[in-house]
């Protein structure tokens, strides 16, 4: 973890629109370790689902925000999230060009986010109630990928491990991005509903959730791939051996940002630097074309 002891002045927060050419990353981005490029990898079969109910769910909420700088983040945090799902989703139809078919298991997570956490018709106080779980929900998550985004900026070893360097800039600019905004979603949640339980609750299925669908993701990636052809099993065992060698986050980094968030004085802005982040995004080959 890095430590955030305080935040830029009138930080506006902005999508970059941002364009990637994935034709010469290879299947395996990192070299010779398609264990870890796809532990990673679950990632884009994730994020294009996710983020667009992110979006979805926050404009639901953006009427019944009563603080006009909350109100503001929440929009600049829409935008960001929306470019993130269309990049990644990019992502997947290279890996479709290179004969990794991810189709049956990116649906299955489009059914989780459109319809099982989806919109559900309710009026009134129900409907009300429901939209407060799923910005619990998706506060829980923001933290995950607050303390992943935090992660890819510090990850050297992948540079040293020879990762592409498209690839890694696509992680590291959304990374990033999720540092940047990583306060958005709990203030939300805080200024909409704000119950500690409700919280502690959230976090409890979304840490449930998370480790079902990676576990699942990475054995499917590794019994899709054209190369290794099911001949290694995945999993998150496998994180035990990536997350030493620092290509993956530990298991022990992700434990303890739990610990953190279950803290009744919990605030985002102490997981990562946002200076950091912003000056990656001043360096970012593809957030600086984006200016261009």
């Amino acid at each position: 973890m890095t430590a955030q002891l305080g935040e830029p002045d009138n930080l506006v927060l902005q999508a970059r629109d941002v364009r990637f050419d994935w034709s010469a990353v290879p299947l395996h981005w990192i070299p010779g370790d398609p264990v870890a490029t796809h532990l990673i990898n679950v990632l884009h079969m994730l994020l294009p689902a996710g983020e667009e109910w992110f979006v979805r769910v926050f404009k639901e909420a953006v009427p019944l925000i009563e603080d006009d700088d909350l109100r503001e983040d929440v929009l600049g945090f829409i935008g960001q999230e929306a470019m993130h799902a269309s990049s990644h989703d990019a992502v997947l139809d290279h890996f479709m060009e290179q004969g990794l078919d991810v189709r049956p298991f990116v649906r299955q997570v489009e059914f989780l986010f459109e319809s099982m956490l989806g919109d559900r018709g309710l009026t009134g106080d129900r409907r009300r109630a429901w939209l407060n779980e799923r910005i619990s929900l998706i506060a829980a998550i923001e933290h995950f990928t607050g303390v992943l985004g935090d992660w890819i900026l510090n990850a050297t070893a992948l540079d040293e491990a020879g990762a592409d360097p498209m690839m890694l800039d696509l992680l590291r600019w959304h990374g990033a991005e999720e540092v940047e905004h990583r306060h958005v979603a709990h203030e939300l949640f805080m200024h909409l509903d704000g119950r500690y339980p409700a919280r502690l609750r959230a976090m409890a299925e979304t840490v449930t959730a998370l480790v079902s669908l990676w576990q699942r993701g990475h054995r499917y990636l590794m019994a899709a791939d054209p190369i290794v052809k099911g001949r290694i099993k995945g999993g998150v065992r496998h994180i035990r051996r990536t997350g030493r060698a620092g290509l993956t986050p530990e298991g022990r980094m992700v434990a303890a940002s739990i610990r953190r968030y279950t803290r009744r004085d919990y605030s985002p802005l102490n997981e990562g630097s946002t200076e950091q982040a912003l000056a990656y995004l001043a360096t970012s080959p593809a957030a600086q074309a984006a200016l261009r």
